[in-house]
């Protein structure tokens, strides 16, 4: 079923069908939809590693995108969601 808030709907799938959560995909699909593949794809790769962060900047990143129950989440929980997410 299409879904209209979605630009690329076939990109989206293969996000999906690679473990991508929803809003990741939906993102990434939107985004390359609007600008382009090869513009979305030159944006990528340029965060610092999770596993680089402390476990209080890994808490304020899960904030800002807004991660739940990450007040009782380890370092390690916290790399995991924000991966996920």
């Amino acid at each position: 079923m299409p879904n209209s808030s979605i630009k690329n709907e076939k990109m989206y799938e293969e996000l999906r069908d690679e473990g991508n959560s929803k809003e990741k995909a939906a993102r990434i699909a939107n985004a390359a939809a609007r600008d382009g593949k090869g513009e979305v794809g030159k944006r990528g790769g340029k965060a610092g590693s999770y596993d680089d962060m402390t476990k209080d900047e890994l808490y304020q990143r899960a904030k800002e995108i807004g991660v739940d129950g990450r007040s009782d989440m380890s370092k390690d929980e916290l790399i995991e969601a924000l991966r996920n997410h």
